[in-house]
């Protein structure tokens, strides 16, 4: 392995048994350039393109108590090209990551605590968050676009560099949320944003050149939470959940998210992607969560949608912790929300919803191969967790059409990453290709990257690229097609 740079951040973090600050989540505060990186087995030569990872690391000494979504943005980005890996990683130069670097200690808290105790008016959906940008990651127009969950600006980088941008120029007033989502057809992204005042929502269009060419209030009847969005060939929607802050608490600036599945269903806004209000066809559906959904497509009268339904949304604290702390893990523990894939139906001339689980495990954060987004396809790739903990143990493929499931874990000790499909080049099928993911080696102390098969995964991985350091647990992940990329910039 070749280190062409190393460049070590400056923290003001002090030891403690945070259970999202050690251990597989320990901070990560190095940035590396690395090439002609150690590879068990042989790197592909017919895939091109970069993967890249969104991570929260905590610089300075928490407001309050710590939320492992409350770190600040690293990127780590593999590109491949010829049978060879190079690796990067950098912190997300945001606007509060510069403040806070100036004074050298935390200037906002989390999003768990009292806002009053921030020092500075902040950002997001609650107005007192710092943007961290630690959440989710798409490349769009060429470059990377790094979100944060609770709304904010949209930060961009270069996707094989890492050089920083700053702030993206078209973001309204309101922010965007995390997972605006590309069509690799059309080169178009959709996004979405909510917030405390009204109308509660808004949603967008950038075009292929990164152009904002659509903007429309999607309004809801109070302050919610939506995570995700979806969207079809012809349409986008969008979700009014029965899980929000409550209301009377709210008018006390306390952020306190409650489930009303008692009294509320789940309510689902399918639209035309350049519609407005007007045009919003509302379906309601069995009351739940959805931290993520996957692809949606048009079938007939019908547009079909794959999710994660939770079927328990508000689970009680983990037993043997003291209740706050309980709670807090619980609310981190797909056990406790019992997420499972779960396919709707909604039909545009009836307004019948018919819905199902598709599987009883236990699954989120999936993947599928993003040149089908928006039209039906037949494979889907969930990850399944460690019990108690917000650890990715392995990766479930699930044959859409046959009912098939095929299985990997990780291994002990040993955490993934949310695992994007990279398509073979000249692919000859939907799952002719490789997935990816970081892995976190608590056994070996180290951090490698994988590729596996994606016609046979439980074969293993292909290849294990060893990175120069053992990396923090985070998020999101993508993948990016390099020709893509750099014929999006010859065009410029």
């Amino acid at each position: 392995m070749k280190i062409l740079e190393k460049n070590t951040i400056k923290h003001t973090l002090r030891r403690s048994i945070h259970p999202y600050l050690n251990g597989a989540w320990k901070p990560n505060y190095t940035e590396y350039t690395a090439t002609e990186l150690d590879v068990i087995g042989d790197i592909p030569a017919d895939i091109d393109g970069v993967y890249i990872r969104n991570t929260e690391n905590q610089r300075h000494e928490p407001i309050g108590h710590y939320h492992p979504f409350d770190g600040d943005g690293m990127l780590h980005a593999i590109s491949f090209k010829d049978g060879k890996a190079e690796y990067r990683n950098r912190f997300i130069r945001t606007k509060g990551y510069e403040e806070e670097d100036k004074l050298g200690k935390s200037i906002w808290t989390g999003f768990v605590n009292d806002p009053k105790k921030s020092k500075r008016p902040g950002w997001g959906a609650q107005e007192h968050l710092k943007d961290a940008s630690s959440t989710d990651v798409v490349v769009h127009a060429g470059k990377v676009l790094s979100t944060f969950w609770q709304c904010g600006d949209g930060y961009r980088l270069d996707p094989y560099t890492l050089e920083q941008f700053g702030a993206e120029n078209w973001v309204p007033k309101e922010g965007i949320s995390a997972h605006p989502k590309v069509d690799e057809n059309t080169g178009e992204m959709m996004f979405f944003n909510y917030s405390k005042q009204a109308p509660y929502q808004h949603y967008g269009v950038v075009d292929k050149n990164n152009k904002l060419v659509h903007y429309t209030p999607i309004p809801l009847p109070g302050p919610r939470l939506p995570h995700d969005m979806a969207f079809t060939k012809n349409y986008s929607i969008l979700i009014d959940l029965p899980f929000f802050w409550d209301p009377e608490k709210l008018k006390k600036n306390q952020h306190v998210p409650t489930y009303y599945g008692d009294t509320l269903p789940t309510r689902f806004a399918i639209f035309p992607r350049f519609g407005t209000e007007e045009d919003v066809m509302w379906f309601e559906a069995d009351p739940t969560y959805v931290l993520h959904w996957m692809n949606a497509y048009e079938e007939g009268d019908e547009i079909v949608l794959d999710g994660y339904f939770q079927d328990n949304p508000d689970p009680a604290p983990l037993k043997g912790m003291p209740k706050k702390v309980g709670k807090f893990m619980a609310g981190l523990d797909e056990r406790s929300f019992q997420s499972k894939l779960h396919r709707w139906r909604f039909n545009l001339k009836t307004g019948e919803v018919k819905e199902q689980h598709l599987d009883d495990r236990i699954l989120e954060f999936g993947t599928f191969n993003q040149k089908y987004a928006g039209v039906k396809s037949r494979y889907l790739y969930s990850t399944w967790t460690k019990p108690g903990w917000f650890l990715f143990s392995g990766i479930v493929k699930h044959d859409l059409e046959t009912g098939e499931s095929w299985s990997l874990p990780f291994g002990k000790k040993r955490y993934g990453s949310e695992a994007p499909f990279i398509p073979r080049n000249n692919a000859s099928s939907e799952d002719d290709g490789y997935l990816v993911s970081f892995i976190t080696d608590m056994k070996e102390n180290r951090s490698e990257c994988i590729l596996v098969d994606a016609k046979n995964i439980e074969a293993g991985p292909i290849c294990q690229i060893l990175l120069p350091h053992r990396i923090c647990s985070g998020t999101h992940a993508t993948w990016a097609d390099g020709p893509s990329i750099r014929a999006y910039k010859e065009e410029q």
